[in-house]
């Protein structure tokens, strides 16, 4: 029996010191999975570094030259869509000339239709 409460003993130990070592490792993993505080650290001790790098990034960025993209137009394609685009132009101008001339009208055939009861007003002499 005493053999037995010696490796139970044991054991429990050896339990104790994995606890122990897991719990380091996973404060450790836990430390180099923590970017954003890597990230201010690493700011905090060169900051010249980081907006010198910020500000040469910037340049590359603007100053880099542009890729100009070729575009090819038919001339007869373009013509049609031009003449295209002019009748529809001219459409809603017509539209709107002749809602504008027509609005009254509508006005009065639905102030008559829906809202006179034909009956003479009361509120007049």
């Amino acid at each position: 029996m005493a053999e037995n409460s010696g490796s139970t003993n044991e054991l429990r130990a050896e339990i104790a010191g994995s606890r122990e070592r897991l719990t380091r490792e996973l404060q450790g993993l836990r430390y180099e999975l923590d970017f954003p505080a890597k990230f201010r650290r690493s700011f905090r001790k060169r900051t010249g570094s980081w907006i010198g790098a910020a500000a040469a990034v910037g340049a590359i960025i603007a100053l880099a030259p542009m890729r100009k993209k070729k575009v090819y137009v038919n001339a007869k394609s373009r013509r049609k869509g031009d003449k295209k685009l002019m009748e529809t132009g001219l459409a809603l101008a017509a539209m709107k000339l002749v809602g504008n001339l027509a609005r009254p009208v509508i006005i009065e055939f639905v102030k008559n239709r829906f809202f006179y009861s034909g009956e003479p007003s009361r509120g007049g002499k």
